[in-house]
């Protein structure tokens, strides 16, 4: 008789217990992110050794055509990964409840790290971990590659994660240390919430939308997100006063006129330093006259935000929108610092800013590396084929419906 005892239902305290306790705890492996998925069905399976859980793993399930279906663990299952006899069993139950709900393979993506450096580090050390590959195949899963690509998984293989520091803004790049009081000269403040934001957020995340040419999240999926994880959620929003900045810049530029008109003639050089100070003021005047005139009205807004979870030792900035109008405040820059805080201040050992590419050269790594994270590189894919006949064709289905599986 096994030792090992499977069941597709875990109450979710002890779920939780485990998994958000556990070295590859992930929030795509919290019971409640079934919840947030609610348009798949879902188990939140576990096993059981001489009646301890030694393992999780959210499954998903997607409904195919013909009646089949597809399981997916997103960042699981969590459990021992060189512990050979426990991985074989989970992986055969896994299968077993496959074959009763028609599943092609079951799909996994844990949350095991095979690398931690900067994005800089052209070596990317390893810690050995990629060396599990083999062991996982033996047990009946297939390696999906080290993908590169976004577009090549579902859950990104490459992610920039912030470690907690000892001070927050000392451990931020000199760059971003001076535009977060470039924004705090601009009297930026930031406001956080969770329902009673949801409007001004989903409007600066739409405004990303229409910049991007990309399709996020709306109002009700937010409002669902804040609901679910409650306290564990937080909106932070970056709130901008345009008429007090044009009030404080015009009293600059009066400020310096009356300097300049006091000023002895000899002084040349003093003079020239308060006339560039003055036509930078004149500059500033401007460009705020032209924001307020675009947006109609010198009143307090947001100009940007975040959505964050916490689950675990961890923290998910899962989505993120700013007003362009406003880009020469760096919105983003005090907001996600203040965010990081919050985080850690609640316990959090990481912040992840989410994936970017494998290339570590786009647009996105460049920015998110103004917060000083690591690249979090993980071990990728595999999946656990159900009906061996059947697996081939339904990889080439997959592949072809995996960009709609992500929206999803």
């Amino acid at each position: 008789m096994s030792k090992y005892e499977f069941k597709t239902e875990i109450p979710q305290a002890e779920f939780d217990a485990f998994a958000s306790s556990h070295p590859l705890s992930n929030l795509l492996q919290s019971y409640n992110w079934s919840k947030i998925k609610s348009n798949w069905g879902s188990m939140h399976t576990g096993v059981y050794e001489d009646g301890k859980l030694v393992g999780t793993a959210l499954v998903l399930i997607k409904q195919l055509p013909l009646g089949f279906s597809m399981f997916y663990a997103p960042r699981g299952p969590i459990m021992d990964y060189t512990n050979g006899e426990l991985m074989k069993f989970y992986f055969n139950a896994l299968k077993k409840e496959g074959r009763k709900q028609r599943a092609l393979f079951v799909k996994m993506d844990p949350a095991i790290e095979i690398g931690k450096y900067p994005s800089y580090d052209k070596d990317r050390p390893h810690n050995g971990n990629e060396n599990l590959v083999p062991s996982i195949e033996a047990a009946g899963a297939v390696h999906q590659g080290f993908v590169t690509e976004l577009s090549q998984a579902i859950q990104a293989r490459f992610s920039s994660i912030l470690d907690k520091p000892d001070d927050i803004l000392a451990a931020m790049p000199k760059k971003t240390r001076k535009l977060i009081k470039e924004a705090d000269k601009r009297h930026l403040q930031i406001i956080s919430g969770r329902n009673e934001l949801l409007d001004d957020f989903a409007a600066l995340v739409e405004m990303t939308e229409s910049r991007k040419h990309v399709n996020l999240r709306n109002k009700d999926y937010f409002a669902h997100l804040i609901d679910t994880y409650k306290d564990d959620s937080i909106i932070m929003l970056a709130m901008c006063d345009p008429g007090k900045i044009l009030t404080e810049c015009r009293n600059k530029l009066s400020d310096l006129e009356k300097q300049i008109e006091a000023l002895p003639e000899n002084q040349k050089k003093k003079r020239f330093t308060l006339e560039e100070q003055k036509a930078s003021a004149l500059k500033d005047i401007h460009n705020i006259e032209e924001i307020i005139q675009e947006v109609g009205s010198d009143q307090p807004r947001p100009i940007a935000g975040v959505l964050t979870v916490k689950y675990g030792r961890s923290c998910e900035m899962l989505y993120a929108g700013m007003d362009e109008r406003f880009r020469r405040f760096m919105p983003q820059y005090k907001t996600y610092v203040e965010n990081f805080a919050w985080a850690f201040d609640k316990g959090c050992e990481e912040f992840s800013m989410g994936g970017v590419e494998g290339s570590l050269d786009d647009g996105l790594t460049h920015f998110k590396d103004n917060f000083a994270p690591l690249i979090h590189e993980y071990i990728g894919e595999f999946d656990l084929p159900v009906f061996g006949l059947l697996y081939k064709p339904a990889k080439m289905m997959y592949e072809k419906k995996r960009a709609q599986l992500k929206e999803a």
